[in-house]
């Protein structure tokens, strides 16, 4: 049901928690690697401010992602820095590098080296799932996810080969090959340590906002320190700190509760669903929104063309949108107020091609603002007992 305005999921505070193994070093350095690709993805889009090179830059993205959640789960699975374990994790970050590095002309020139830079990572994973655990259970599910892991990959090295539609289409459907397979085939054998986990993933959300912000410093070079784009500047900080706050404040506490409350094949089954399939989403939105910002930022006092201006309130709207669809996923339950906020981002696209783009950023950053203050005092103590809780 739609919940109204005065009701939340509920968590038990006397759940005792379980322990989990830290986030290593090793997989923060993979990561580095991780926000290189994410901030040329962005850049691909800003060159190409284009129905088509939104979509192709988001095609880049999916697979990126897709890349970094199966690393996410090996080594929610495996100690990373033990061994031949850390030498493979190594050279997947080698490969991840060079993928990264084709990623502007990844539709282009460099598409044969994105695709097969890609399946050497995604082989590496498999080779790591199926070798480096002594759970026979653990290995024949990486065996089943190999059926859909190495075809959908090996797909995009045929798609460096096209061009045009062509290619669009490979790519379109590489990833639905790989996307699909833990949805067909399961995720019955593999094992979640719930805290691990949700700190993965809470830690990807945090990079993707920290490079909004790069996006933001980058689309201010070589432009006039003015009023107005100091003005825009902290806008697209306050923006991004409002999308921190939405999803760290409530959703990731309870997404995380949900996770340990879950036990064995339904665990995998929600961390499936809940993080590597619906943080994707979010994680698309935050990019957008970085995108959206980094146009207003180089044109403070004009109006944002179409596509930045669908990015930047459209990226906002497919950021709470996703918190819902992970709330429904959790807890059975929508979040009425920041579904009322996404269609109010969503209708402000026309207004942010005719407004200057400083009034148009400050707008969506109104709109995030008004919610989280909201949310803020008028759950103020049930807030606090789920911080306690959680």
């Amino acid at each position: 049901m739609i919940m109204g305005m005065a009701a939340e999921p509920s968590v038990d505070p006397g759940r005792e928690e379980e322990s989990g193994h830290p986030v290593t070093p090793l997989e923060l350095f993979f990561d580095l690697v991780f926000v290189f690709a994410v901030t040329q993805v962005t850049g691909l889009m800003s060159d190409d401010p284009t129905w088509a090179g939104l979509g192709r830059g988001l095609l880049v993205l999916g697979a990126l992602w897709w890349a970094w959640g199966a690393y996410a789960w090996l080594t929610n699975e495996i100690d990373p820095e033990e061994g031949s374990s850390r030498l493979a994790v190594l050279a997947a970050m080698g490969a991840m590098f060079v993928a990264a590095l084709a990623v502007p002309h990844a539709f282009g020139e460099d598409g044969v080296l994105f695709g097969v830079a890609y399946l050497v990572v995604r082989l590496l994973h498999i080779v790591l799932f199926s070798e480096a655990t002594p759970n026979v259970d653990v290995h024949e599910a990486a065996i089943r996810l190999a059926r859909t892991a190495v075809p959908g990959p090996a797909l995009l090295v045929v798609a460096g080969f096209l061009d045009g539609g062509a290619q669009v289409a490979a790519w379109i459907a590489a990833l639905a090959v790989d996307y699909l397979g833990p949805y067909v085939f399961g995720v019955r054998g593999f094992s979640v340590s719930a805290e691990h986990f949700a700190e993965r993933y809470g830690l990807v959300v945090i990079i993707a906002l920290g490079e909004s912000i790069v996006a933001i410093g980058i689309g201010a070079e070589g432009i006039e320190l003015s009023a107005a784009v100091v003005v825009a500047a902290l806008l697209g900080v306050a923006l991004a700190s409002a999308l921190w706050w939405a999803y760290f404040d409530v959703v990731a506490r309870v997404a995380r509760r949900k996770l340990m409350e879950a036990t064995g094949h339904e665990r995998a089954r929600l961390a499936r669903d809940a993080f590597s399939y619906l943080h994707l989403p979010m994680f698309a939105g935050i990019v957008l929104v970085a995108l959206g910002a980094k146009k207003a930022l180089g044109h403070v006092d004009e109006p944002l063309e179409t596509v930045p201006a669908v990015a930047l309130c459209g990226g906002v709207a497919l950021f709470l949108l996703a918190h819902d669809a992970i709330r429904f996923r959790n807890v059975r339950t929508v979040n009425g107020r920041r579904v009322l906020a996404a269609l109010v981002s969503l209708a402000l696209i026309p207004l942010a091609t005719t407004v200057d783009a400083l009034a148009a950023l400050a707008l969506v950053t109104a709109v995030c603002a008004s919610l989280i203050a909201y949310e803020t005092l008028r759950f103020r103590e049930t807030r606090a007992a789920w911080r306690g809780a959680v």
